[in-house]
């Protein structure tokens, strides 16, 4: 199996993605596609979800990330089958190739920031400047609340994947509003593809509930990932996926039996 054969048995081709979407794509750093979930679809992912939060109580998470005012999920591939159109949907698979070129799942997290919390300062996926073009990390955002001016909406710099700059480093403070930064404002099922090198963080939810979301995040295919999925690999998930899909989860029968040795 290589890249353009994964790709092929995805339903990804050239066309996939329009040659405007591509131009936004690498000129602002993301790109909006809407209606990537239909409403049940939505509901499903936020029933899961909850349903998973609640069974893994303080340990949720904990895979990965946890973070103080937000709920996260991490491991979501191997937990069950419904997740797998976030690393299969040939839309987001195009993006990722005119980013990254090779690459490979990264990890799938969800995020739920909670009533007046998930301020985060601005920052990149990535803990080093890149030039442009030798991009390394490539994000999804798949909204599972409509995204609005006061529940924590994600905000972005547009351009600034292209400035070789993290936000650390140039800020006073992170967390401070930036001249140039716009919020992603969307109706929930709207999938955000963006360069992971782009300056984005959560902002303060204001309202009375919970903001959800999952990350779906891809990276070159010589990077460590975030989750290393050789590792976490059960063998009912492997049973299930494609040679294309275990491509891009870089997993082998060998890293099954490994895990179950």
């Amino acid at each position: 199996m290589d890249m353009a054969t994964a790709l092929g048995d995805l339903a990804v081709t050239d066309e996939t993605l329009s040659a405007k979407e591509k131009d936004q794509l690498d000129r602002d750093g993301f790109l909006p596609l809407p209606g990537i979930l239909g409403s049940e679809q939505v509901a499903a992912f936020n029933t899961r979800l909850a349903e998973l939060t609640a069974a893994e109580g303080e340990s949720a998470g904990l895979e990965v990330h946890q973070e103080e005012g937000a709920d996260r999920l991490s491991d979501l591939i191997n937990k069950d089958p419904m997740f797998d159109v976030c690393f299969t949907h040939p839309r987001v698979l195009a993006g990722m190739r005119h980013v990254l070129g090779e690459f490979k799942v990264f990890s799938l997290n969800s995020r739920a920031s909670r009533p007046g919390k998930g301020l985060q300062g601005l920052h990149a996926d990535y803990g080093e400047p890149v030039q442009p073009g030798a991009y390394r990390v490539c994000n999804s955002i798949w909204l599972l609340d409509d995204f609005t001016a006061d529940n924590g909406a994600t905000r972005v710099v547009p351009g600034s994947h292209r400035w070789a700059k993290l936000p650390g480093t140039e800020m006073a403070d992170p967390k401070d509003a930036h001249p140039g930064q716009v919020q992603l404002l969307a109706p929930a099922g709207t999938v955000v593809i963006f360069n992971s090198h782009l300056w984005h963080g959560g902002t303060l939810n204001s309202s009375d509930r919970p903001r959800r979301a999952m990350h779906m995040a891809f990276c070159a295919r010589d990077l460590a990932q975030q989750l290393d999925q050789k590792a976490y690999i059960r063998s009912t998930t492997y049973a299930r996926l494609s040679p294309a899909q275990r491509f891009l989860l870089d997993v082998t029968a060998d890293d099954v039996a490994r895990r179950a040795s």
